[in-house]
């Protein structure tokens, strides 16, 4: 089996180490390459490409959000795992939006870490149940009439079968589970997932499971 290519990008050289001999012990991983700053992340990744990028948030020169931003903007980008030590819903959802696949907290137990980095590989969503939660609030948050509106109205350029795999996608539910739940193949509910992310121009699955929570679908 192919291992699983992955830069670490963190300004904290004593955390670096810890990620790189956690990620080491996993025998279908491959640490390509280590960065410092956001302000390296691009060049990097283009030296090593990388299949999952695991970037912390606070960094001196271009903070992880920026770098995110900038890395998913690119054709054929890897997929990006937030790594940081605090979890404010703002920092959460400012994250997902621009287009990481996962958000993780520093302290969460190393096993789990090393599942997300497996998981974002193999193309599904991180959300931990503190995530959900917080998109939750943030659903029923401040201008939520206007944002579920315009959510809706995006939504509303899917067919009945995408926006019921949007909705599942937004319930948190890996491609096995969506399968099983709609009675269809794993291998179609890629497709749909690939032309929900194509007809609404969103980077991954988690924009469309935060559009859906925008939308308030996964409630009804």
């Amino acid at each position: 089996m192919t291992a699983i290519r992955l830069l670490l990008v963190d300004d904290d050289p004593l955390v670096r180490a810890g990620l790189s001999l956690m990620m080491g012990g996993a025998g279908d991983i491959e640490i390509v390459g280590e960065g410092a700053d956001g302000d390296e992340v691009e060049a990097l990744v283009d030296r090593t490409r990388p299949d999952v990028v695991l970037m912390d948030i606070r960094m001196p020169s271009v903070d992880g959000l920026t770098a995110t931003e900038r890395l998913r903007a690119r054709a054929d980008a890897p997929q990006v795992v937030v790594l940081t030590t605090f979890h404010a819903d703002e920092q959460v959802l400012h994250a997902l939006r621009a287009g990481a696949a996962g958000f993780v907290l520093k302290d969460t137990p190393p096993a789990e870490i090393v599942d997300a980095v497996r998981r974002v590989a193999a193309g599904d969503p991180v959300l931990s149940p503190a995530v959900t939660r917080q998109l939750m609030r943030h659903a029923a948050g401040t201008q939520a009439d206007t944002r579920q509106a315009r959510a809706r109205e995006r939504l509303a350029a899917l067919n009945d079968r995408e926006r019921e795999v949007a909705v599942a996608v937004g319930r948190g539910l890996a491609n096995a589970e969506i399968a099983t739940g709609l009675f269809m193949s794993v291998a179609t509910v890629k497709t749909h997932v690939s032309r929900i992310l194509a007809k609404l121009g969103l980077n991954n699955r988690v924009q469309i499971a935060l559009l859906a929570y925008d939308a308030g679908l996964p409630e009804e």
